[in-house]
């Protein structure tokens, strides 16, 4: 799209929104229609003309939009609401064959598809920006989304979080052919996608538990980067020999993104401003605009960099976009202030593979400059912890203290389950000549932080599982 007023953008995409859709008319159930993603593409359904039913057994704010909407929600998943008239039935990777709609599903001969491929079928009729990346995939995707609409493009997008200035939610249905959404690597999930401008912010390992090396994942990211067509842009990390690999004769447009000279889009870090990161943005070579986020930590100046240049690509002045991108204050869970507890400042955060600790760790001390800084961190996945132990073992050097509780059990196996333990990771920070205690219940720990915690101390409990109910109910002892 060639630049253009803002007016004249939004006018443009509107007028291309108006396109027919393939879900028109059609019967579509949800299986879990509560969750972020689900919810969202619910809701964008909805406003195609589909004839949406769902269950949840969770009610929650956007299963009760929905049914303001229109749709048909049951609490029980009991395939009341499936039958011979439905057209297709979505679920999540989560609900297995066993489901009970699922089986009313089969029984009625009714089209099953998971989430994944919904997600690409309907990005296949707008105009998609699908971010990939092992790390950093929510803050950038929620960036993209906040700048676009605050700068009037009125997207559709799918975060994979909460997100307190997009009305608490992570989904939205706009009006423009804009659709913003995550694109996730596991189970190789993003091949189902139809992107026209595609993200990839980094390629490492992880999700091992259905990759088998490196070199398949680089793969698999390679295959994505291929779905965007030869009038696409990608717009990729220049400083990562792993994705230097997986753009490797694409047909479409590259954009590289670094923190140093010499890409497409460069910013140059130039200070801390309120603990925050600030940059001057340079397209190819030349200075076009300053970014002073409201978010700490030198990697989200990365993430902030890479949305900028996404905006760019769809037509959003670039001084426009980089105002609303400063003025973002994050994804919940990342780095998220939870309160207070006898002096100390107690942050929760997803972060559950190395480097994503030692950014965020590193991050939590240029904000805070905490006397202390104790981590509490749940490992996540036994698969995940084993196969990077040596990793995980190194990434807490920033924490004074680091405090384990059992691993958080997901998908992997029993047999996978008697392979590592959280007492070998402890062991082995304690190796690498850092603090680290294995207290495997959340009471314990709880017990320990109120015993040791106090003025200066900032503590964090980091990890994709439960382990933000520990700064919940500590900050509630003190209310």
């Amino acid at each position: 799209m060639p630049r253009a007023s803002m007016s004249s953008v939004v006018r443009e995409l509107r007028m291309e929104s108006r396109s027919a859709s393939r879900f028109t008319g059609r019967r579509v159930h949800f299986i879990g229609i509560g969750g972020c993603g689900m919810s969202g593409l619910a809701r964008m359904l909805l406003d195609n003309g589909a004839i949406v039913t769902g269950s949840e057994p969770k009610p929650n704010p956007q299963t009760f939009e929905l049914t303001a909407r229109g749709a048909k929600i049951s609490r029980d998943q009991l395939g009341e609401l499936i039958s011979a008239e439905t057209d297709l039935v979505i679920r999540t990777a989560a609900v297995a064959d066993s489901n009970v709609e699922f089986l009313a599903a089969r029984r009625y001969g009714v089209e099953t598809i998971k989430y994944a491929e919904l997600l690409g079928q309907v990005m296949a009729e707008r105009r998609g920006i699908a971010v990939a990346g092992t790390h950093g995939k929510s803050t950038t995707t929620a960036m993209i989304a906040y700048a676009l609409l605050q700068c009037g493009a009125d997207p559709s997008f799918v975060v994979g979080g909460t997100v307190p200035q997009l009305d608490h939610a992570g989904s939205r249905s706009g009006k423009s052919d804009l659709f913003v959404a995550e694109a996730c690597e596991y189970d190789r999930s993003f091949h189902h996608l139809h992107p026209k401008i595609a993200l990839i912010t980094n390629v490492e390992e992880d999700h091992l538990d259905c990759y088998k090396d490196i070199y398949q994942i680089i793969e698999s990211f390679r295959a994505f980067a291929h779905l965007v067509p030869e009038d696409g842009t990608i717009i990729a990390n220049g400083r990562d020999a792993n994705v230097a690999k997986s753009i490797k004769d694409v047909r479409a447009r590259v954009e590289s993104v670094a923190l140093t000279p010499g890409s497409t889009w460069s910013t140059c870090f130039t200070g801390i401003q309120d603990g925050c990161p600030t940059g001057a943005v340079a397209h190819n070579g030349k200075l076009v605009g300053t970014l002073a986020l409201s978010i700490p930590g030198e990697h989200n100046l990365m993430n902030a960099t890479m949305a900028l240049a996404a905006c760019a690509a769809c037509g959003v002045a670039i001084t426009e976009a980089a105002r609303a991108i400063n003025q973002f204050t994050g994804v919940d869970r990342r780095m998220t202030v939870t309160g207070n507890y006898n002096g100390a400042t107690v942050v929760d955060d997803y972060g559950h593979h190395p480097t994503e600790i030692r950014a965020t760790l590193a991050a939590l001390r240029e904000r805070y400059e905490p006397k202390r800084l104790v981590c509490v961190f749940q490992p996540h996945q036994h698969s995940r912890t084993r196969f990077l132990l040596d990793d995980f073992a190194s990434s807490f050097a920033a924490a004074d203290e680091t405090i384990v509780p059992d691993i958080y059990f997901v998908r992997d196996s029993e047999t996978e389950r008697t392979l590592v333990s959280s007492a070998d990771l402890v062991e082995k920070i304690n190796k690498n000549g850092h603090s680290a205690l294995h207290l495997p219940e959340f009471a314990q720990i709880l017990e320990h932080l109120r015993d040791n915690a106090g003025e200066g101390d900032l503590v964090v409990t980091m990890g994709a599982g439960n382990v933000w109910e520990i700064g919940r109910d500590l900050v509630g002892d003190s209310q």
